[in-house]
């Protein structure tokens, strides 16, 4: 069977009861596993993984979209992360016996049938893309929930599906398909957001940092500290550890420690075994070496 895993992103991470009744529903689905939910109440947001095949997926999705439709209101949501709607991203990423084209054409006919279900507008992201200047989550969810229906209205930014307007309570959606990324964040022990700021834009690719990071400076008003949000989306060209010790020199340029990192949702194995290999510094250590690696090959 091809497995696909599908990570969901929704605004909201306050109220449990609503998170867990959409996680619930979904594992009613047949043939759909939902593998992790995390909730932060500061971000507001909180972030499923989930697998099965495309057509599992296919079931699955449309769920959560009614169930969170009906839960969250934009209008009234606060939270430290940037969101477009209430249902806010929507990834596909091939894992076993699934292609990149699979999921590609997966993230489309979702993206076509949560439109006409919701009547929400949807955006297609990264390989699902249908312009250059909309592959990136970024670009798209840029002016936020607030600002979207200025955007809406600017040439090139008509959604891929859907009406050409903000839904009034749920927003937009991003759909797409791309390989899998670590949702890393590092906590630093200051209230500087100007800091958190300067640290993201050293960091990111987009302002000169390391390749494949994405990056921004928030504030956790309810701990007094700052945070550095990353997605890093290729684990293998610019490790975790190469982050996290490029945010500890920066911080320290500021007089400031790095206070703790936490990975949001699940992680690969390999990207643990590297940054155990660097900090350790272990040598010709091979992940065959790991006891669960070595019982699974027998």
């Amino acid at each position: 069977m091809a497995i696909i895993e599908c990570v969901p992103n929704i605004s909201e991470g306050a109220r449990p009861e609503v998170v867990e009744g959409i996680a619930e529903t979904l594992r009613a689905v047949p043939g759909l596993r939902v593998l992790d939910v995390q909730s932060d109440a500061t971000h507001n947001r909180s972030v499923l993984t989930l697998a099965g095949d495309a057509d599992a997926l296919r079931i699955g999705i449309p769920v959560l979209f009614a169930r969170a439709v009906d839960a969250i209101d934009l209008r009234e949501h606060r939270g430290a992360h940037p969101r477009l709607g209430a249902v806010d991203v929507v990834p596909f990423i091939p894992i076993e016996g699934a292609t990149m084209a699979d999921c590609v054409a997966l993230a489309r006919a979702v993206a076509e049938d949560v439109a006409t279900r919701q009547s929400i507008p949807v955006y297609l992201y990264e390989e699902a893309a249908t312009a250059p200047h909309r592959r990136s989550l970024e670009d798209i969810r840029r002016g936020e929930f607030e600002g979207l229906a200025d955007k809406m209205a600017q040439p090139g930014w008509a959604p891929d599906f859907g009406p050409a307007m903000p839904h009034p309570t749920a927003g937009a959606s991003v759909i797409g398909a791309r390989m899998p990324l670590i949702a890393y964040n590092i906590n630093l022990a200051t209230d500087r957001l100007d800091v958190a700021k300067k640290i993201a834009s050293a960091a990111r690719m987009s302002s000169g940092g390391l390749r494949f990071v994405k990056a921004m400076g928030i504030p956790l008003d309810d701990r007094n500290i700052v945070q550095v949000s990353m997605n890093l989306t290729n684990y293998e060209k610019t490790p975790v550890y190469r982050v996290f010790e490029l945010v500890k020199r920066e911080a320290a340029r500021y007089g400031v420690s790095v206070l703790e990192s936490e990975i949001v949702g699940l992680v690969p194995q390999a990207a643990l075994l590297q940054a155990a290999e660097y900090y350790l510094q272990l040598e010709g250590f091979t992940a065959s070496q790991v006891l669960e690696n070595k019982l699974r090959e027998e």
